[in-house]
């Protein structure tokens, strides 16, 4: 009889590029996450009248520190991109030569806290829209990065309508105040009963001592008459 062996081959690892792109999406990874970040704040828009001036926040951050950061503001003017201004910062803390390209722009940032916000003074309609935070660090190998900020140019603000805020403001708290009111006179309630209660109990215990005197008094005095004599 012919026996077939039908057992689990040896384990084979993969071919040499495999291991080696495992190591290298590690490797990028963590690169990854040390890598450049523009930020221009958890809100990235801004809603302002026509005439006044307004600032345009953006920071940057690296864990692995940078070297020559290039950075530089774009406004998106209908799909094309204009220079605002632009710099290079050769390490953190040193204030750089600002180069501006549009009127009525100043670079404010002065990379204190690794700050590069800009001033638009004097803002008009063309003004509004998109403007764009790049930076470039050398360390990364020149990989970009960026953030957007949206800028809204309008005649006045707008007067938020809080009526409905207040209503539901007063029934909330009127709500509150009653269920106040209703646990204050519940307690006070429960109190005086506690109280009258109490004040029974101690006319209960009173009447009791009275008649109980009473009666001892009373057999005593029938104990204390002398036996009559037999003749």
């Amino acid at each position: 009889m012919e026996v077939r062996w039908s057992g689990v081959g040896p384990l084979r690892l993969g071919p040499p590029h495999t291991a080696l792109t495992l190591v290298l999406s590690a490797l990028f990874g963590l690169w990854s996450a040390q890598a450049l970040e523009m930020s221009v704040g958890k809100v990235p828009f801004l809603e302002a009248v026509n005439g006044s001036t307004v600032m345009l926040p953006c920071t940057y951050s690296s864990c692995i520190g940078i070297r020559d950061l290039y950075f530089k503001w774009l406004y998106n003017n209908n799909g094309t991109l204009q220079r605002v201004c632009d710099s290079t910062i050769p390490t953190e803390g040193v204030e750089p030569h600002v180069s501006v390209y549009r009127e009525r722009v100043t670079f404010v940032g002065m990379n204190h806290n690794n700050n590069i916000s800009i001033m638009l003074w004097n803002i008009t309609f063309e003004d509004g829209g998109q403007y764009i935070c790049f930076g470039r660090n050398p360390k990364e190998m020149g990989r970009n990065h960026s953030a957007t900020f949206n800028l809204i140019v309008v005649d006045e603000l707008r007067v938020v309508d809080n009526t409905l805020t207040i209503i539901i403001a007063s029934a909330v708290g009127g709500a509150i105040a009653l269920l106040m009111g209703f646990m204050l006179l519940k307690n006070f309630a429960i109190f005086v009963m506690t109280k009258l209660e109490e004040k029974n109990k101690e006319c209960l215990v009173t009447s009791s001592g009275i008649d109980n005197t009473e009666n001892g008094l009373s057999g005593s005095k029938a104990d204390s008459k002398p036996t009559p004599k037999k003749k």
